[in-house]
């Protein structure tokens, strides 16, 4: 028993718990809570994977930005408190569509031929990943960032437009 397999169980039961509490919270702030969590258990996932880099935009980026961006637009809206309606059958067709999509994924990774290829990264992948997205793809990059110019853009004028009605 390794200090790598050890650390692998306690992120691995840090995202679950995480999802599953994000499904079974009633309140949204404690759901936004539990997904951060998810995101930092997912995060230490890839630091065992070596994957470093996506480790710090997982952290940066959804663990930071995305989980607060979504914790102020709930502290910011008017919480209406309604009475849920319990459906007679809700919770049996949930468990028979969750067994059945488990299963398929199942059936789908134990029956997938897995082909270990190297990445071709060396020791300093983060340093390699730069290299690479500012020559062979920086076209793509560019307009990836141009699209979430236009997005942040449009989400202005569509709150400006709710803030003068």
């Amino acid at each position: 028993m390794t200090g790598e397999y050890i650390a692998f169980f306690i992120f691995a039961f840090m995202s679950i718990t995480g999802a599953v509490l994000v499904i079974n919270l009633t309140r949204v702030i404690h759901m936004v809570l539990a997904m951060g969590l998810t995101f930092l258990g997912v995060a230490g996932l890839f630091l065992i994977l070596n994957a470093e880099f996506l480790a710090f935009v997982q952290v940066l980026i959804y663990a930071g930005a995305i989980t607060i961006m979504m914790a102020l637009g709930v502290m910011m809206t008017n919480q209406h408190h309604e009475k849920q309606v319990r459906r007679r059958w809700h919770s049996f067709f949930a468990f028979v569509g969750a067994v059945t999509i488990g299963g398929t994924v199942f059936y789908g990774i134990y029956k997938t031929p897995w082909v270990c290829n190297p990445s071709g990264f060396d020791e300093n992948n983060i340093l390699t990943i730069g290299e690479r997205m500012f020559t062979e793809y920086v076209v793509p990059f560019e307009i990836a960032s141009v699209l979430l110019l236009v997005a942040l853009i449009g989400a202005v004028l569509i709150a400006k437009r709710e803030g003068d009605q």
